[in-house]
């Protein structure tokens, strides 16, 4: 490559870092004096890349925004990053509405990576498992995604289209605190206006979003966006609600009970109040009993029964003789015997 070339694509790396550079800064960096800097400026121009020129005593270049990407310079360790990045987002659903997208970026950024470092990116891929399987949830729409981040960082309002798990289809006013991902899904948590509650939405079940004038304060103190999404599931409307009391520590108990399904209050000394709601209670017996730590069962009644006799199957099953273990023979090392009297079996 052309060292004049070399040098401008080394310009707008320097640019792409971020920041205004001046023409001193840059002049040192490339090696040429700052007319030259100048004129490289200009091809970049020339290329569609929006280079803007900064007034006054600490001025100089920067990149500014523009219509479309400009070209990208990255280093073996930047361009690893971005291409693992996609492939871990893509395995967690965490990615856009259009699942191209992320396969076509990672693929124009494999295909201009040096051979050397393609070849070892390939060694990792090849490498490289997975203790969970790809996500399967669907993912936001790009447009709904960056309208409500707006939203949040600028306290607006934001008319949002939201379909429901029973498929209901409903129009609301959010005033937007924060947006989360969560297990393989995204996330939006904010007051509903017209219900005047906060509400955790699923943004993939987001049809539309559209900003309102005005703008609304955020409350102070309290959960964070990621708390509310939390407690939001803890405390879901399910079918049962139950109340514990377990002799154990916190730490102990949100190893089998996270934070996603159970709330816990301090009830007395070396005690935990736990509340949860759930649609079923077949699964809560086998965690009570992985806790193996004191208990209480405040509510429903009808855990107590499945608890007691999930202990009696357990007490049942251990009560059980062992099976002797068969012994296995090796007929060569055996000396064959006689058949005894009354054996009219075949030999």
């Amino acid at each position: 490559m052309p060292r004049p070339a070399a040098r401008v694509l080394t310009l707008l790396e320097l640019l792409q870092s971020g920041g205004t550079r001046t023409v001193s800064e840059l002049a040192g960096r490339l090696g040429v004096d700052g007319r030259t800097v100048r004129r490289y400026v200009e091809q970049l121009i020339d290329l569609d890349v929006p280079v803007e020129s900064v007034r006054g005593r600490y001025g100089g270049y920067r990149l500014g925004p523009g219509y479309r990407v400009p070209p990208l310079m990255f280093g073996d360790e930047e361009a690893l990053a971005v291409l693992l990045g996609l492939v871990a987002g893509r395995r967690a659903g965490l990615t856009t509405a259009q699942r191209t997208a992320n396969e076509t970026a990672a693929a124009k950024i494999r295909r201009v990576l040096p051979r050397r470092l393609a070849r070892r990116l390939d060694t990792l891929l090849e490498a490289l498992s997975f203790t969970e399987e790809p996500g399967e949830s669907d993912s936001p729409d790009a447009g709904v995604l960056l309208t409500l981040a707006d939203a949040v960082h600028h306290r607006r309002p934001v008319a949002v289209r939201y379909t429901d798990r029973e498929g209901r289809r409903s129009d609301r006013t959010l005033h937007a605190y924060g947006i989360v991902a969560h297990a393989g899904r995204w996330y939006v948590t904010g007051r509903d206006v017209e219900r005047d509650e906060d509400r955790t939405l699923r943004l993939d079940r987001v049809t539309d979003a559209r900003t309102l004038p005005g703008s609304f304060e955020a409350p102070e103190g309290g959960p964070d966006p990621a708390e509310r999404v939390v407690t939001g599931f803890a405390t879901a409307a399910y079918r049962h609600e139950v109340t514990l009391r377990v002799q154990a520590p916190p730490e102990h108990i949100r190893a089998h009970l996270p934070a996603t399904v159970a709330t816990l209050d301090k009830h007395e000394p070396g005690w935990q109040r736990v509340t949860l709601r759930a649609e079923r209670l077949d699964w809560l017996p086998p965690v009570l009993a992985a806790l193996n730590r004191p208990f209480a069962i405040d509510h429903p009644t009808e855990l107590r029964t499945l608890t007691t006799e999930f202990a009696t199957r357990l007490a049942t099953y251990a009560e059980r003789p062992a099976r002797p273990t068969p012994r296995h023979r090796n007929p060569k090392s055996e000396t064959p015997m006689p058949p005894e009297a009354g054996d009219h079996s075949d030999r």
